[in-house]
Formats: C-alpha cells, structure tokens, sequence
C-alpha cells in the first residue's frame, strides 16, 4: 500500500483513512437527502438526524471495538482508545450506536421512523463501499496468506505473528468493498421503489444484504473480534439475515393487508 499518510500540512498529517471516512459520509448524506425530499421528507430534519448518528456512530464503533480488545487496550495508554486514524473502529458498533442516536431524535420528533431507516439505507451501503478503502492504506483488514492472482502484499510489520514469513493475502478489505457496492446498486436501482410502500423493509434487505457478505468475508480474516473461540462480526451477521429474512415478508403482508 502507497501508506497511510496522503500528504502533510506542516506538521499535520492527513491520512488517507479519515480522507475516505469523509467522502463516504458526504457521498452518503447527499444521496440520503435527495431520497428524503423524493419521499416527501424534509432534507432538513434528515441532516439533523444524520449528524447526530455520525456522532453516535463514531462513538459506537470506538466502543464496541475496544469492548473487545480489552487485553490490548489495558496494555497500552489511554489516549490510544481515540486513535481512530489507525482504524480501530468496528462497523457493528458504528451502526447501533449511529441507529440509537438517529434514531432517538427522529422519535422525539415525530417522524416516521421506518421511512427514515429506507432513506439511510442505500447510503449506508455506498459508504461502507467506500470506507473499506482505508484498510487498504493502513494495511489492516486482509485475510490470510494467498497466491491468488489479486494477493496483496503486506509489509512485515503489519503482519500477523503467525504469517509472519508470507508476503501476500487475501484483500478482504477489497471483496467486502465490491459486495458492499453490488448490494448497494441491487438496492438503490431495483428495491428501493419496489418496497418503498413497506417502510422498513428496504432497510432490512440492507441489513440482510451486507450481513450475508460480511459472514463470508469475516471468515477469510485473520483480525477477528473474539468471542470465545467465535468471530463476533460472524455471530452478528447471522442474527441480521435471520432479522431480515424475517421482518420483510412480515412488513411486506402487514402492507398488502
């Protein structure tokens, strides 16, 4: 990887992972705010919303993460838990902590709640697509060794102690980016009108869709969060799809009725 630094302003270092956070998250409100005006909702109330999640988000992601690398965290300074820029975020934990504070405030309001979760939705996706490309610059996030045509090659001190002699593996970052990005377009150019009349429903394919990557990819990986001798991301992708697989047909009859 060309590493993570993109360019230095004096003695500030911008790096090529909060540069892609930053466009995921602007791509993703400006596609969620045309969808908001296109159902009638106003953009206003979605940004509030948005900006709140964004906060929760990245609170949550922190959490959870270190939630489960508590042997490392206790280990080193406490400052190190808001070191972002090195990764350290779990998507998991950005998406509850993003969907509770959104989530809260378009309660509070008022506002359709499920509709709001079908506007994000597509942007949720298109983000993550995006997003993944930061492990790519911090070399984290790949899978184990591999003499696939697409290998990537790591550089010794980002390597797992285990696979310390292989230069190349699998660009898990990279599958998960293409799956993201092909639910992304299923989502936004075939389902997104076809269960517009089902709120919730087109989240839940959301959350359905990218689980069922994420199950794959995550057992490909050699940086799992552990439970027990269980991938957590695993554990969770499961309880999603059977949430989505679930919920749709019971959204979708609740609408025919």
């Amino acid at each position: 990887s060309p590493g993570p630094i993109a360019f230095q302003l004096g003695p500030l270092s911008i790096r090529w992972y909060g540069i892609l956070m930053a466009l995921a998250m602007a791509l993703g409100l400006w596609l969620a705010t045309r969808e908001a005006a296109r159902r009638g909702e106003s953009p206003d109330d979605l940004l509030k919303a948005a900006e709140l999640a964004l906060i929760g988000g990245l609170v949550g992601a922190g959490l959870y993460y270190v939630l489960f690398n508590l042997d490392y965290y206790q280990t080193q300074p406490w400052w190190r838990v808001l070191a972002v820029w090195e990764g350290g975020l779990a998507i998991h934990g950005g998406l509850i902590g993003g969907l509770l504070a959104g989530g809260l405030y378009v309660w509070a309001k008022g506002l359709p709640l499920l509709t709001y979760l079908d506007i994000v939705a597509p942007s949720l996706l298109l983000g993550q697509a995006i997003g993944r490309w930061g492990n790519f610059f911090n070399e984290e996030a790949f899978g184990g060794p591999t003499d696939l045509p697409w290998k990537l090659y790591i550089s010794e001190p980002r390597r797992p102690p285990a696979f310390v002699d292989h230069q190349f593996f699998h660009p898990t970052f990279l599958y998960e980016s293409l799956w993201n990005l092909g639910a992304f377009l299923l989502l936004y150019f075939v389902l997104r009108r076809r269960l517009e009349r089902a709120p919730g429903a087109l989240f839940l394919a959301y959350l359905g869709l990218y689980s069922l990557g994420r199950f794959w990819v995550e057992g490909l990986r050699t940086d799992s969060l552990m439970l027990g001798s269980m991938r957590v991301a695993q554990l969770v992708s499961v309880g999603a799809v059977a949430v989505a697989a679930i919920g749709i047909p019971i959204l979708m009859r609740r609408r025919a009725a």
